[in-house]
């Protein structure tokens, strides 16, 4: 009978050593299988989550805010508090506008928190009658990709036109399905008579309105059967222009002579009163958002809008520009490329740094643990429906400065074990073998360091999720990898003599690997007998070590910050008047702001520094609203190029 190795071992370990092809197979399996997932998985630049708020929001046109909070926002508060499930009641009372959002307590149904809260909202009598209907909605967060600015010197209409046309034509690309007008007021058909005017022709403002209210109509009449089929009758006198209300008659004579609208009044195409302008560069602007849904990428959505707005360009008048800002697949490719980068780099050090002590094919296997690890977490983080984001992202980085140990520790216990003569297959199981319950520890404890993130409640546990996701994954698959494909490859490498080149760089590494030996020889072995006789003292220099940095920490000399400080693309500033305060005022502020930007732009390179600003009078600020709050960015060139800091 056969005293092979193959039959004196047993256990997983040495079933996979002595079976390749099994090794093979799960290898391709995390490689193939991860790659494929990786290609499908959701890519966006922030992770999706839900809220769990619910919003109520109301309009009432012409108030102050006062009159908002004491009408409107406190009768919804006492109507919502009481329900079951809600944590916290937060409410902004502005100019014609209140907000209130309800958190739901941890775990609770949102769905049915949203139709309680609907019922109760339904069910207030003492809103003031100009109140508009509630709006009940849970809170979203939609995930923009880029902005698109359309500024130049033309009318506000006009360029509102070309963003209409601008939104039809992006939608209309397959790459895209959601695209929004930001930050502009409503249109509005505006009708000014002269009171002459009204009395020369007997005529009053209500039965204007009524004249016109009945001569716009689009709407179905019902249907006419015929022998040849049913006929559907519909009014279609929809206007949608000042030009066509202007051609409706208000009055006409006995004899049918017509008095048109357009000769009594002025009908003027403008938008509603609510005061906001925004400018880009010193011209009106209007911006187009363009949004990621479902499983889009960022890149993708870029891609799409970039190529729409290249064929849009060519039809715009010379007045009118497009400017790209904001643009988030350019901070999502950032990552990926440093990510990318980080993982090459990582490559090539564990392959160099162990081809250099060790050996050059050991030093291969060991590597292919990197790419074997990170694409077969794919297959996990697929069906715990993580997707890759800028914290995902950050989470690989994380985990890339880790992920090798366990192999880099079994692959020297086994070559430790073949220097001492011990044939290549029973060095690969043995080697395993030692090291399997202190790698397999070693890893746990990584993982029970990232463990308590996937508990940290609110919302702030919805972002960091993915990060002990994405750690625990990328050490699962890298512990399998360094217990069962790696010995399996290190148990046959071929014992042949390498070729004239291949001896070459041997005799380097014997050399190299040499000197390390007589470092570890001369220097650290004697050094470590003399901590080990004197174990007191270096057990005390360790804590004193210890206690020093823990004192340092407690000083508040080391900074602690939850999310570190970055060089933002723009700078930004907000000034809030008084309420009340007229719009002219507002924009001398304006003024101000931009000045003193431009200021400071002129004194720091000029165009070097700036690439264009945006400001806004009204619509929301970050807590505020109304035609009394102005907002400058002034947006900036790389970060590379700048002469100064945001």
């Amino acid at each position: 009978m056969s005293n092979s190795p193959k039959r004196r071992e047993r256990g997983a370990i040495a079933w996979m050593a002595g079976n390749s092809i099994a090794a093979n197979l799960m290898m391709v399996m995390f490689l193939v299988g991860g790659l494929i997932f990786a290609l499908q998985v959701k890519q966006e630049v922030f992770p999706e989550f839900d809220t769990d708020t619910v919003s109520v929001s109301i309009a009432y046109p012409g108030a102050s805010p006062e009159e908002v909070e004491q009408g409107v926002t406190l009768a919804v508060e006492q109507a919502v508090q009481g329900l079951e499930g809600v944590k916290e009641v937060t409410s902004t009372s502005s100019e014609g506008q209140s907000s209130v959002v309800i958190e739901a307590l941890e775990g609770a149904d949102l769905q049915r928190l949203t139709q309680d809260v609907k019922s109760e909202v339904d069910g207030i009598t003492s809103l003031p009658e100009e109140a508009e209907e509630p709006v009940v909605s849970e809170m979203t967060h939609r995930r923009d990709v880029l902005s698109l600015m359309i500024h130049g010197a033309q009318d506000p209409v006009v360029l509102r036109e070309l963003a209409e046309q601008l939104r039809e034509e992006l939608l209309a690309e397959p790459g895209i399905t959601q695209a929004e007008l930001k930050e502009v007021s409503g249109l509005q058909i505006s009708v000014e008579i002269p009171q002459a005017k009204l009395r020369a022709h007997n005529l009053t403002l209500e039965s204007v309105a009524q004249t016109l209210g009945d001569a716009a109509l689009d709407m179905p009449g019902g249907g006419i059967k015929t022998d040849s089929g049913e006929v559907l009758v519909r009014m279609r006198e929809r206007r949608d222009y000042g030009r066509e209300f202007a051609s409706i008659p208000v009055v006409t004579g006995s004899d049918g002579t017509q008095v048109l609208l357009g000769d009594i009044g002025a009908v003027i195409d403008g938008f509603q009163d609510d005061d906001i302008r925004t400018l880009y560069d010193g011209n009106p602007a209007v911006r187009v958002d363009v949004f990621r849904i479902g499983d889009q990428t960022p890149g993708s959505v870029s891609s799409a809008a970039r190529k729409v707005l290249a064929g849009f360009e060519e039809r715009l008048p010379g007045t009118v520009h497009v400017t790209v800002l904001d643009d988030a697949s350019d901070v999502f490719n950032q990552r990926m490329d440093l990510l990318l980068g980080n993982g090459y780099l990582g490559l090539v050090l564990v392959f160099v740094l162990l081809a250099l002590f060790l050996d050059a094919r050991l030093a291969f296997w060991v590597a292919m643990g990197i790419p074997v690890s990170f694409l077969g977490s794919f297959i996990i983080l697929t069906v715990a429906g993580v997707s890759v984001n800028m914290i995902s992202m950050f989470a690989f980085l994380i985990a890339l400065g880790i992920v090798v140990d366990d192999a880099i520790v079994v692959g020297e216990n086994v070559f430790t074990l073949r220097q001492q003569g011990v044939p290549a297959l029973q060095a690969a199981i043995r080697g395993a073998r030692e090291i399997a319950l202190p790698v397999t520890f070693s890893v746990l404890t990584n993982i029970v360091a990232f463990l308590p993130l996937m508990f940290i409640p609110g919302t702030m546990g919805k972002i960091m999720y993915c990060i002990p996701v994405v750690v625990i994954s990328v050490f699962a698959v890298s512990l399998v990898e360094s217990l069962f494909i790696l010995p399996a490859h290190l148990a046959h490498m071929s014992e042949r003599r390498p070729g004239p080149l291949l001896a070459r760089v041997a005799g380097y590494q014997r050399r190299i690997s040499g000197g390390l030996l007589r470092f570890i020889n001369g220097r650290y072995r004697p050094f470590l007998d003399r901590c080990l006789t004197w174990r007191y003292a270096t057990l005390a220099t360790g804590v004193a070590v210890l206690a020093l940095c823990g004192a340092w920490v407690a000083s508040g000399r080391l900074g602690v910050t939850l999310m570190s400080k970055i060089e933002s693309d723009y700078a930004y500033a907000m000034a809030e008047l008084p309420y009340g305060s007229a719009v002219a005022q507002t924009e001398r502020v304006r003024e101000l702001l931009l000045a003193a930007a431009e200021r400071v732009v002129e004194k720091n390179g000029g165009e070097a520094l700036r690439e264009g600003a945006y400001s806004k009078i009204g619509g929301a600020g970050r807590d505020i609203s109304g035609s009394h709050v102005v907002s400058v960015q002034v947006y900036l060139t790389d970060i590379e190029q700048r002469p100064i800091s945001t």
